[in-house]
C-alpha cells in the first residue's frame, strides 16, 4: 500500500476475517518478521496485521531524516489502519521503536476514535520520556539512581548521532555482532534495516526529548516491561500513570527481545487485554496489573489449609483481598476453611489432595491453572509430626514422614515453579519448615531431618529461581498452638502413653499462647519483603541467632530430658 508521501509499505494480513483486528508494529533494527511467533499464536483468534515500517523489510527505504519523523510514522500507521479496516477500531501491539511511534499515534489526533487498546513493549513515548527525565532532577536518591541507570542504558543513542561511524559499524557487521552479544534473543539484523533505521534516532530523539508534549492516552494501555532489558529500564517504561489513566503494568522476565524469546507470553498478555476490551471479563492478571502492590487480586495456593497454620494463612491472605485455592488430605476440613473464606467474600476453591502423592499434586496443579490461572503465591504448609528416639523410629515411620514433610514440599515446588516460570511474571513460594530445622533435639531426629531438608531446599531453590523473579521463603515456627500436637505420633510407646503425651503436648502448646494467626502474619510479611528465612515465635528467632553464634550451646541443650 502507499503512504501519504508516496512511500510503499509492505503489509501482511492473516487470521480470522470477522474477528477483532490487531496491528503489530516492530522496532529497530527489526522488520515485520520479528512478530512471526506472536502472530502465529494470535491468528487463530484475531485478524492480525503486520507491516514493515518505512526503511525496513520489504517496505520502501526513503533517504533523509525528514521522512522518518514521528508525525510521518504516525501517518503511516494511520494509513495502514485505514487500508485494512476502514471502519471501527483496531488493537495495537508494538515493540521498541514500534512502540515509540505508536505512542505518538495513541496520544495524537490522527487516529482518535479508531483505537481500542494498546500493548507496549520496551518502547516509551518520547514525550513521556522527556517529562520523566525532568522529573528525576528533583532531589531524591531513587530518582537520581533511575536517571543515571537509564542514561547508562542509553549511551548508544549518542553514538548513533555521530556521522559515518554507525554506518561503518553496520556495513562491517560489527554492530550486528555487538547486538547479538548483548541480547542472544535478538535475531541477526539486516544491514539495510540497521542503516536506514538510524534515521529514526537522528530525526526524532533529541527534538522530542527536549520539547516533550506529554499528552494522555485515552484508551486502555498495557505495558509489558522486560526485567532484563539492556536498553530501556523498567521505571522509564512504567512510571506513566499521569499520561495513561487506564494503565496496566506487567513486569515480564525476559530481555529486550522478549517478543522473540517468549512469544507465548506476549501473545497471551495481549490477548487478555484485547478480549477484555471487546467485552470479556477482566482477567486476574489484568486486575493485578492495575495495582502497584499488595495482595489484592493475587491467587494464593495453600496446602494443609484445613486447620492450624494453613487455615490461618488462608484467612490472612483473604483479609488482604487475595483469591485462595486450598488443599487438605481431609476434604471436609478444607471445605470448612473454604466456607470461612466465602463468608469474608473471598473467591476460593477447595480440593482434597494428598500432598505426598506426586501424581495427585500434578493433576491438582493442572486444574488450578485451568480453573483459576497460575498462582502468584504458593504456601507448601502440609505436614505431620513425629517424636521419639531414633532407634524406636521404624522405616515405615521415616517413609511416611519424608513423604509428607519433604516430598510434599518438593511436589508443590516443582509443579508450581514451572507454571510461574512459563508465565514469566514471577511469584513467591513459601515452604513451612520449623525451628527444629536448626534447633537440635534428641526426640525429634526424624522430624527435624525433614524440616532441615525443607530449609535447605528452600535456600537452594531461591538461588536457582532468582533469575525468574520467583522468590522462595522458608518459614520456621517454634511452639505454636495448633492441632498438630493432637496428631503427632510418639514412637516407642503403647497406645495409653501415646494419648497421654499428645494431651500433655497440647496443654503445653496451649499455655504457650502463640496461635497460628501470628505465624500467618509473619508469612505475609515475609512474602511482602521476599525474605529467605523467616523464623516465627520468639524462641524460633532466638534459636536461629544462637545456631549461628553458639551452636555448641544448642547441641548441649539438645541432650536435656524434654519428654512430655
Amino acid at each position: 500500500m502507499t503512504a501519504g508521501d508516496g512511500v510503499r509499505l509492505s503489509v501482511r494480513v492473516t487470521g480470522v476475517d470477522d474477528a477483532p483486528t490487531v496491528v503489530l508494529v516492530h522496532g529497530y533494527p527489526d522488520n515485520g518478521s520479528m512478530w512471526d511467533g506472536v502472530a502465529a499464536l494470535l491468528e487463530s483468534r484475531y485478524r492480525v496485521v503486520v507491516y514493515d515500517v518505512r526503511g525496513a523489510g520489504r517496505s520502501d527505504k526513503p533517504s533523509g531524516r525528514k521522512s522518518y519523523k514521528l508525525d510521518q510514522l504516525s501517518d503511516d500507521l494511520a494509513a495502514v489502519v485505514d487500508e485494512v479496516q476502514p471502519q471501527g477500531k483496531v488493537h495495537l501491539l508494538a515493540h521498541d521503536w514500534g512502540s515509540i511511534q505508536t505512542w505518538h499515534s495513541v496520544t495524537g489526533d490522527r487516529l482518535r476514535g479508531r483505537l481500542a487498546s494498546f500493548t507496549s513493549i520496551s518502547g516509551p513515548s518520547l514525550d513521556h520520556a522527556g517529562a520523566w527525565f525532568r522529573a528525576q532532577v528533583r532531589p531524591s536518591p531513587k530518582r537520581l539512581k533511575n536517571a543515571l541507570a537509564q542514561g547508562t542504558h542509553s549511551t548508544y543513542i549518542l553514538g548513533f548521532q555521530i556521522p559515518l561511524i554507525p554506518q561503518l559499524l553496520w556495513r562491517t557487521g560489527a554492530m550486528g555482532a555487538l547486538i547479538g552479544r548483548m541480547d542472544p534473543a535478538a535475531a541477526a539484523p539486516s544491514t539495510s534495516d540497521g542503516l536506514y533505521g538510524l534515521n529514526l534516532y537522528r530525526a526524532n530523539m533529541f527534538t522530542r526529548l527536549s520539547r516533550p508534549r506529554p499528552l494522555k492516552a485515552e484508551i486502555p494501555v498495557q505495558v509489558l516491561a522486560p526485567t532484563g532489558d539492556k536498553f530501556v529500564t523498567t521505571p522509564l517504561q512504567t512510571e506513566i500513570e499521569r499520561w495513561a489513566p487506564d494503565l496496566r503494568v506487567r513486569r515480564i522476565v525476559g530481555t529486550h527481545w522478549v517478543v522473540r524469546e517468549k512469544p507465548r507470553v506476549i501473545a497471551d498478555a495481549a490477548a487478555e487485554l484485547i478480549d477484555h476490551v471487546e467485552g470479556g471479563e477482566e482477567s486476574r492478571a489484568l486486575k493485578r496489573a492495575r495495582r502497584s502492590g499488595g495482595f489484592a487480586d493475587k491467587l494464593v495456593v495453600v496446602t494443609g489449609a484445613g486447620s492450624g497454620i494453613g487455615r490461618a494463612t488462608a484467612l490472612a491472605f483473604a483479609d488482604k483481598g487475595a483469591d485462595l485455592v486450598l488443599t487438605d488430605i481431609n476434604g471436609s476440613a478444607a471445605a470448612d476453611t473454604a466456607k470461612l473464606l466465602r463468608d469474608k467474600g473471598a473467591t476460593v476453591g477447595e480440593y482434597t489432595v494428598d500432598s505426598s502423592d506426586a501424581e495427585a499434586v500434578e493433576k491438582f496443579a493442572v486444574r488450578v491453572k485451568e480453573e483459576f490461572g497460575v498462582p502468584d503465591i504458593v504456601v507448601n504448609n502440609a505436614g505431620i509430626g513425629l517424636s521419639g528416639p531414633f532407634l524406636d523410629t521404624t522405616v515405615k515411620d521415616w517413609e511416611r514422614l519424608i513423604d509428607v514433610n519433604l516430598w510434599g514440599v518438593i511436589h508443590g515446588c516443582r509443579v508450581f515453579a514451572e507454571q510461574m516460570r512459563d508465565r514469566a511474571e514471577g511469584g513467591q513460594i513459601v515452604n513451612v519448615a520449623s525451628a527444629a530445622a536448626y534447633l537440635p533435639s534428641k526426640i525429634l531426629s526424624a522430624y527435624a531431618t525433614t524440616k532441615s531438608a525443607v530449609l535447605t531446599l528452600s535456600v537452594c531453590l531461591r538461588a536457582e529461581l532468582a533469575a525468574e523473579n520467583i522468590g522462595v521463603t522458608a518459614i520456621c515456627p517454634g511452639i505454636v498452638n495448633t492441632n498438630i500436637t493432637s496428631t503427632t505420633r510418639f514412637v516407642g510407646v503403647d497406645d495409653v502413653e501415646q494419648k497421654r503425651r499428645q494431651k500433655s503436648s497440647s496443654r503445653l502448646y496451649a499455655k504457650r499462647g502463640f496461635g497460628p494467626e501470628k505465624v500467618a502474619r509473619d508469612i505475609l510479611r515475609a512474602v511482602e519483603k521476599d525474605k529467605a528465612i523467616q523464623p516465627s515465635t520468639p524462641e524460633a528467632k532466638a534459636a536461629l541467632v544462637l545456631s549461628r553464634l553458639t551452636p555448641g550451646l544448642l547441641r548441649a541443650a539438645a541432650k536435656l530430658d524434654v519428654t512430655p
